[in-house]
């Protein structure tokens, strides 16, 4: 029977690294400093977590029911899994980018509107030619 290695130090708690690998096979040994994978280290209800939340294809109305357990609580655990992959400031970084996207747009969209309300001036006779380009202008589309 093979065990998980585990991912922290039992001692101080720091993550661990692994510098050894064998093959079962040959019995080849390569020592060297490598990296495990980022769900190695996780711990091993964090594990069971995802594997039922990959099953589930992400629909967390599936792990509800596959653990017994409420939205908020699923998304705790998803939570937690996302910092215990140092994933967390990753999707900080897109969630503010889809905000700037958002509030690009709404400028976007705004400013449109307003060109479209100096156009209608224009076809209106409010304004001059000259009067609607300079306003445009000022819009810095």
């Amino acid at each position: 029977m093979k065990y998980k290695a585990p991912g922290k130090c039992p001692v101080c708690g720091e993550k661990l690294e692994i510098t050894k690998l064998n093959c079962p096979n040959c019995s080849t040994s390569i020592e060297g400093e490598f990296k495990p994978c980022q769900f190695c280290r996780l711990p091993k209800d964090e594990l069971e977590f995802i594997n039922i939340f990959i099953m589930s294809r992400g629909n967390i109305k599936d792990v509800e029911k596959e653990l017994g357990i409420s939205y908020p609580t699923v998304r705790s655990k998803l939570d937690s899994v996302i910092k215990s992959l140092g994933l967390q400031d990753e999707s900080k970084r897109r969630s503010e980018r889809r905000e700037s996207v958002s509030l690009k747009m709404d400028s976007l969209k705004e400013l449109k509107e307003l060109k479209q309300e100096i156009l209608d001036q224009l076809a209106s006779g409010e304004l001059t030619a000259k009067e609607a380009m300079e306003r445009i202008k000022e819009l810095k589309i």
